[in-house]
């Protein structure tokens, strides 16, 4: 009898109840994700997941949302208004769950549309900066922190079908 490990992605984490947040996975973390049993993953980096990566979603029958090629072309660029709507958009849409956020890294983008969330969900500023800054390490950025505190949570629709923990 062969023992399974099950490594989660870097920077992993629930956010709420079947979403989750993380890093782009590599084939270690293959068998933790499939017991997620992911139906939705939003890719936020402005290039594609690796080739790995798209034959495992294409496998597990998981249907991804590139999100990140509306993001500005400078990585170091705040993620656009229009890229969280988009994000949010999803989120807010139980039928997509279980659902993975997720960029490169798990930690700038993938941040900034949980803070996003978190400031729909009217968790306080000081909750959300921390949340952020858990995931960011020593890598915060200030240009992010400061989308999510200006961040016009009226621009989201809110649709009849959402979440319970809204």
């Amino acid at each position: 009898m062969s023992s399974q490990h099950f490594i989660p992605p870097v920077n992993f984490g629930m956010i709420e109840e079947d979403l989750y947040r993380s890093g782009q996975p590599n084939e270690l973390n293959f068998p933790f994700l499939e017991k997620l049993g992911l139906k939705t993953i939003a890719w936020l980096a402005p290039e594609e997941p690796n080739q790995r990566f798209l034959d495992f979603i294409d496998d597990q029958e998981i249907q991804l949302h590139h999100l990140g090629v509306v993001s500005s072309v400078n990585a170091w660029d705040p993620i656009t208004e229009e890229a969280v709507l988009e994000a949010l958009d999803l989120i807010l849409q139980p039928s997509n769950y279980p659902m993975m956020i997720m960029c490169n890294l798990g930690r700038h983008r993938t941040g900034t549309i949980v803070g996003c969330l978190r400031k729909l969900q009217r968790w306080n500023l000081t909750s959300i900066f921390e949340e952020y800054r858990r995931y960011a390490g020593p890598k915060v950025r200030l240009l992010n922190e400061q989308f999510i505190e200006l961040f016009d949570t009226d621009l989201v629709r809110i649709p009849a079908n959402k979440p319970g923990w809204l």
